[in-house]
């Protein structure tokens, strides 16, 4: 009797580990198969990490450091100078916030001029002291109000494009959730440009274009796909360098796996990059950037 119950619990245990297995074949082709507007919707996940998840996850020895010296601390950008493994370096991400509360303090991960400018303040802090940065991007785009613009929102974020493709430390620019136009550029300039794997990145947001071109924003769907916003698109144009892998329905599942994927491609690269000379690193930086885009020409 012993021994037909055991055969029976065996069986059964074939049988459910077929089954995950089944389960999961099949789960992995539909993740495959997702469409651009379906990939937004996981970038937009709220449940996804944000900045300071990662940042929690993957620093060690880690102090925050506050304030663009100019007019105030901008929540929606954080910066902490520390270590990662054995690494010492700086981070500096944009944080969109957890509860209700915390998004409207953050702003919902749109920065101000001041928090562009701390980000530079940090990143030149970095350069003095031959510390690697780090950027993790999460941003609808830069805020838009009035108050932004008046404190020079698009001369904070051309500063930024301008003073960080120069800047004489390696740097790695990783897109954790959302890649909104010049508000994602402004910490985005760097000499290895990466994708999570389910995020996304563009030029306006899809609801905005939509709104623009046919005057309707529930076309949104139609105007992600036109986008080619996702990270596999994107990486076909030659605009972004990696894609880095997240777990198999995606980063909101199991943080520390995603956090480990980004903290190993960043060790990685920056190991690379510190073997360049200066003159090396700064010259590499400007022909990535002198490179990008193509067209071809056809006899009419």
């Amino acid at each position: 009797m012993e021994e037909i119950k055991s055969q029976i619990d065996i069986s059964k245990i074939k049988g459910d580990i077929h089954a995950a297995e089944t389960l999961e074949k099949e789960l992995k082709k539909e993740i495959e198969n997702l469409t651009p507007y379906q990939k937004l919707q996981l970038a937009r996940h709220p449940d996804r990490p944000h900045a300071e998840d990662i940042i929690n996850l993957i620093m060690n020895e880690k102090y925050e450091l506050h304030g663009d010296r100019e007019f105030r601390d901008d929540p929606a950008i954080v910066c902490y100078i520390g270590k990662i493994s054995d690494v010492e370096c700086v981070v500096i991400g944009e944080e969109k916030g957890r509860n209700t509360k915390e998004k409207v303090t953050r702003n919902f991960g749109m920065p101000h001029p001041e928090g562009y400018r701390k980000a530079l303040r940090v990143a030149k802090l970095a350069e003095k002291f031959n510390l690697p940065i780090l950027f993790l991007i999460d941003t609808p785009g830069a805020f838009p109000g009035i108050g932004a613009e008046e404190r020079g929102q698009s001369e904070a974020i051309a500063k930024n494009l301008f003073e960080l493709s120069r800047i004489k430390t390696p740097t790695v620019s990783i897109v954790i959730g959302e890649g909104g136009s010049g508000g994602a550029l402004a910490i985005g300039v760097a000499d290895k440009f990466a994708m999570l794997k389910y995020s996304v990145f563009s030029v306006i947001s899809p609801e905005g274009c939509a709104a623009i071109l046919w005057g309707d924003g529930s076309k949104a769907e139609t105007a992600t796909k036109a986008l080619k916003i996702s990270a596999q698109e994107l990486k076909k144009l030659g605009l972004v360098d990696d894609i880095i892998d997240e777990p198999l329905e995606g980063a909101h599942r199991d943080y520390k796996t995603t956090a480990d994927n980004i903290k190993e491609y960043f060790l990685k690269n920056i190991k690379n990059l510190k073997e360049l000379s200066t003159d090396e690193l700064l010259q590499q930086r400007f022909e990535k950037y002198l490179n990008y885009g193509s067209f071809e020409t056809s006899a009419k």
